[in-house]
Order: C-alpha cells, then sequence, then structure tokens
C-alpha cells in the first residue's frame, strides 16, 4: 500500500500514518516552493476524510488509527506551511541539521549582524524604534527566504542551511521585538 494511503483501497478501512514524510503525506514533491493555498486545500480534504470525530461510531482501534493519521497530518500541515520549519525539515531530510536552536552562530559575519541587530533592539525605547527594527528584520527574512528558495532549487545545501540558520535567527528576534515593543511606551 503506498505509504501516504491513509486508507485501505480493498477494505477502505483507516491505516496507521507509517513513516511517510510531510511531503509524502500531503502529496507534494520535496520541495521548497509550496504554494500555502494547495497546501491548505489538501489538507482540509485529508483532514475531513480522517477526522477522529468521523470514527466516533467505529471500532476503538479504528478511533486511535484516525487520530495518529490526524496528529501526522497536523505535524505535516504546521512544518509544510512554515518556511523555516519547511527548510529545517527538507534539510533533515537531506541528511543535515540545523543547529537551529538559535544560540549558536559559528558565521562571524551573522554572528555581528545578529549582536548589532539585537544591540538595535534593546537601545529601541519608543515603540517607532522597536518598529523600524522588526520592519528591518521582516524585510531581511523575506530576502532569505528567497534565497532559500534559489538555495533549494540548485540543490545547494550548504547555503540552505546556512541561510535557514539566518531565518531561524530573524524569525526568533521578531518574536522578540514584539514582546519588546510591549514594553516600551
Amino acid at each position: 500500500m503506498p505509504a501516504a494511503e491513509p486508507f485501505c483501497p480493498t477494505c477502505k478501512a483507516v491505516q496507521p500514518p507509517g513513516q511517510a514524510d510531510h511531503f509524502v503525506r500531503l502529496g507534494f514533491d520535496r520541495i521548497y516552493d509550496l504554494d500555502p493555498k494547495t497546501v491548505e486545500t489538501r489538507y482540509f480534504e485529508l483532514q475531513r476524510r480522517l477526522h477522529p470525530d468521523r470514527f466516533a461510531m467505529k471500532s476503538p482501534k479504528e478511533r486511535a488509527l484516525s487520530q495518529a493519521q490526524a496528529t501526522s497530518l497536523n505535524e505535516a500541515y504546521e512544518t509544510l506551511m512554515d518556511p523555516l520549519a519547511r527548510a529545517v525539515y527538507l534539510l533533515r531530510l537531506s541528511g543535515i541539521e540545523t543547529g537551529g536552536d538559535g544560540r549558536t552562530i559559528d558565521d562571524p559575519a551573522l554572528l555581528m549582524e545578529a549582536m548589532e541587530m539585537r544591540e538595535a533592539l534593546a537601545e529601541a525605547q519608543a515603540p517607532a524604534a522597536v518598529d523600524a527594527v522588526v520592519g528591518r528584520a521582516r524585510a531581511e527574512a523575506e530576502t532569505c527566504r528567497a534565497r532559500l528558495s534559489r538555495d533549494f532549487a540548485a540543490a545547494d545545501l550548504a547555503a540552505a542551511k546556512k541561510d535557514t540558520l539566518r531565518l531561524t535567527y530573524l524569525d526568533k528576534l521578531i518574536e522578540d521585538a514584539r514582546a519588546r515593543r510591549l514594553n516600551v511606551a
């Protein structure tokens, strides 16, 4: 039976989720550039068929399998919808760990950029100053996502790893800036 097929083609019973990767589970090629609307449409299509409520009157085993399928489907959806999570996942599928914990930066240029932007955020004393840091970080993150698209299309995994680490840092900075904005008046 195909790895991504949630139902037995013969008896139509729900099957265990198996070891399919997130791309296979949702029926996509392993590529970085995915259309969010297409991912969402496919997810909701599968979710309608697999939602545990549809199995309320089935056996405990079928209810458990539908729950496992729905959980796997949710994980796949969340990963593929987030550009950073998708990049990390694609790299992991290629055997490359990003170490994307955001604490260790071994690229001197990225380290300098990180320190400068963190310093600018720390020094921001007004909402407008925080917004300026966020605006710069968002623009840089958008550029980084575009580079990731090119990196993966060219199968340049070393560049993809570097840009994924940078995007990890930028996303974290944007998140921290939201909290900082609440603390400045």
